[in-house]
């Protein structure tokens, strides 16, 4: 299974600059940082570092999303199909690592 890490990153931007005007006003998300939604069949909302975006493990978040939802996810937003609980361990190891 190949990655495909740039037109994997140019759809990511696309969605993060603009495609939807409920993503782009959100004066909460500090620069640097994106506001995304998590969760299989409720989603919740987390504000992360746009850093996260190039590791590997989350990459394989990515490809899950893309898998499930192409680029043009339900909410608008960037939208991770995983469960919560695994999203905020990945997101701990992420932190933890900076």
């Amino acid at each position: 299974m190949g990655i495909r890490l740039p037109s994997m990153i140019h759809n990511v931007k696309h969605i993060i600059k603009g495609k939807s005007l409920h993503c782009r006003n959100q004066p909460d998300v500090p620069k640097g940082h994106v506001a995304i939604y998590v969760g299989e069949m409720q989603r919740k909302r987390f504000v992360v570092p746009i850093s996260y975006l190039s590791h590997p493990s989350f990459q394989d978040l990515l490809n899950r999303a893309e898998e499930e939802f192409g680029f043009d996810p339900p909410m608008g937003c960037l939208t991770i199909p995983c469960r919560e609980e695994a999203f905020i361990h990945l997101a701990s190891r992420l932190q933890a690592s900076s």
